[in-house]
């Protein structure tokens, strides 16, 4: 990056909400980690499962961390869609998917979306590649 290039912007967020939400499953579940699926099962929900429960393959794209140390992975297609936008995980009232750990809960985690601005665009450009699951 030159010194005229801010910083990047995360690519992942939370609401407080949804950090709210994973502080407590993480309670009863341990360390947690989120998929943001391409449409299967409950449409393109994020999904959330104890660390380790969930195969991450290696074209799984890294967005960042969520409350704290929580990881959110996105397939490589998907991810391809997505790049120009910040991914904001948020939670609702409603049951999701049965594969989520939030199902049981009577609320889901759902997507939401901003797309960048030119200059965040640029400062991800300079940046290095996100990591991938390889």
């Amino acid at each position: 990056m030159s010194d005229h290039t801010p910083p990047p912007p995360p690519r992942i967020l939370a609401t407080p909400e949804a950090e709210g939400w994973i502080a407590r499953l993480a309670a009863a579940h341990g360390l947690l980690m989120f998929h943001q699926s391409g449409g299967c099962c409950d449409g393109s929900a994020p999904m959330c499962f104890v660390r380790g429960e969930f195969k991450v393959g290696s074209q799984d794209v890294l967005l960042g961390h969520i409350a704290e140390d929580t990881p959110v992975w996105i397939g490589a297609r998907q991810f391809e869609y997505w790049q120009h936008t910040q991914v904001i995980i948020d939670v609702v009232p409603g049951r999701g998917s049965g594969m989520s750990l939030e199902a049981p809960e009577g609320v889901r985690f759902v997507t939401r979306s901003r797309v960048f601005t030119d200059a965040e665009a640029a400062a991800l450009d300079a940046a290095p590649a996100p990591l991938t699951g390889a």
